[in-house]
């Protein structure tokens, strides 16, 4: 079955570049293409898309109303931001209400497509100066238990072999790094050698091990364990 897309965007111009990208796709279905955030919301409703794609700047509620609504009553719904707005206020707003994606508006048609399809097998795609940002934000001090830990290798790490439920091996910690950076499935699966299938996998592991679901949550959470 094809992945349902509906897409709120108030610049027609845009609106018709991403609906077009949708019905291009063989694997995608264009659900509704609207610009007002309460048409959105409306057809949120009604048609329950796997994949909103949300603007923030809409002509007359915020997109972030519209991502908290579909996080609220409509959680299998995957939302992808696609904005101008690269601030920190905006871009944590989003992920804070539920965006599991955010993209900066110029990016290509192809790249909206290639997206998608990351959402619905797990990721997070961002653009890369926003998990940059995102990095930044969530950045901390190593934890004196880490420091101690490296000094004393028989201490417990939150780098392990993988036995402990809890931690990460030195693969996913990789490849947490490399996907936190913005980079795709693909691009992460050529950098360390290994299949796009193999890199969803270790994701899925990661998500699971951290129990996050989003990319900015396992950024948020491995920062705190010092692995960023």
């Amino acid at each position: 079955m094809r992945h349902q897309v509906l897409i709120v965007e108030d610049e027609p111009e845009l609106l018709l570049k991403f609906a077009t990208a949708v019905q291009s796709d063989p694997l995608l279905a264009l659900s509704g293409a609207v610009p007002t955030g309460k048409a959105g919301m409306a057809l949120l409703d009604a048609l329950k898309p796997d994949v909103l794609l949300v603007d923030l700047g809409l002509p007359d509620i915020s997109g972030i109303e519209v991502i908290r609504h579909s996080a609220l009553h409509h959680p299998n719904t995957d939302v992808l931001v696609v904005t101008m707005f690269g601030d920190d206020q905006h871009v944590l707003a989003s992920i804070e209400a539920g965006a599991t994606g955010y993209l900066l508006k110029d990016a290509l048609a192809d790249r909206i497509c290639v997206s998608i399809h990351e959402l619905r097998a797990g990721g997070s795609p961002i653009t890369p100066s926003i998990a940059r940002k995102v990095l930044a934000r969530f950045r901390l001090p190593v934890p004196a238990t880490i420091q101690a830990s490296s000094k004393n290798p028989g201490a417990k790490s939150a780098v392990s072999d993988g036995s402990s439920p809890a931690s990460l091996t030195e693969r996913e910690v990789d490849i947490l790094r490399l996907v936190a950076k913005g980079l795709s499935f693909n691009e992460v699966g050529d950098s360390l050698g290994i299949s796009p299938h193999t890199v969803v996998a270790h994701v899925k592991k990661i998500y699971r091990k951290l129990a996050v679901h989003s990319r900015g949550e396992a950024v948020f959470e491995a920062g705190q364990m010092g692995l960023l």
